[in-house]
């Protein structure tokens, strides 16, 4: 069977929209559309968790600290990042301003668990076993929210991770029911590992957005665990 041409003026059409002028006013515009997004979601979060930002030592009190997990080297040590956050769970513990440490973290490998290397460090750091409540099922922060929320009951915290990552955490905490406070890590201001982690979570935010509005299931949620109230009343001693 013989096709037959198209007419001329279908060619005539599909040639002007597939001039390269044309073609990069609309790459730009979609370019521009979506900084806008990115920009209006980093903003609207921003505007939306200031008031809930605090340091370690003017944060209002709270049940339990949720540790986000982060990257955790060969050798089992957790990384500088990581590190940090578990010093401030700590100061927050000692201090007094929360009754229990919640770790969640990733264990979606048989060889990597951020919730055990995060709790050995803990526990090296002198922090009572008891006081400790983990989460291997955290595989990214609105999953961590939303477990601590509804499987280990967790009603009001304190949210622990670097000062980029901060608003977009406590704002996806607040969107499942916690009432959360932020304290982060402000340190390594002027490294460039700072710097590129905290674009990627600009670019993360974004995302944040979807889970806020969507709210969909975590990955893994299971039966209820007493583990954080445990914690809460285990004697520190």
């Amino acid at each position: 069977m013989k096709l037959r041409p198209l007419p001329q003026s279908v060619r005539t059409r599909a040639a002007t929209w597939l001039r390269p002028r044309r073609i990069a006013k609309l790459v730009t515009a979609a370019v521009l559309a979506a900084l806008l997004v990115g920009a209006g979601s980093v903003l609207w979060v921003r505007f939306t968790t200031d008031e809930y930002l605090y340091s370690a030592q003017t944060a209002p009190n709270a049940d339990v600290a949720i540790i986000f997990g982060a990257e955790v080297y060969r050798d089992g040590t957790p990384s500088e990042f990581l590190a940090a956050r578990l010093d401030l769970g700590k100061q927050l513990l000692d201090s007094g301003k929360v009754k229990a440490l919640l770790l969640t973290g990733d264990n979606g490998r048989e060889t990597y668990s951020e919730p055990d290397s995060m709790r050995r460090y803990l526990i090296g750091k002198g922090v009572p076993a008891a006081k400790i409540a983990l989460d291997y099922a955290g595989f990214s922060t609105y999953e961590s929210c939303a477990r601590a929320h509804r499987i280990f009951g967790v009603g009001s915290a304190i949210v622990v991770t670097q000062d980029f990552s901060l608003p977009r955490t406590v704002a996806l905490c607040r969107s499942v029911g916690i009432d959360a406070l932020g304290v982060g890590d402000d340190g390594r201001l002027h490294d460039t590992t700072y710097r590129r982690n905290w674009l990627r979570d600009q670019l993360a935010t974004t995302k944040a957005i979807y889970s806020i509005v969507v709210q969909p299931d975590p990955t893994f949620l299971g039966r209820q665990e007493t583990t954080v109230r445990d914690a809460m009343a285990a004697d520190p001693r």
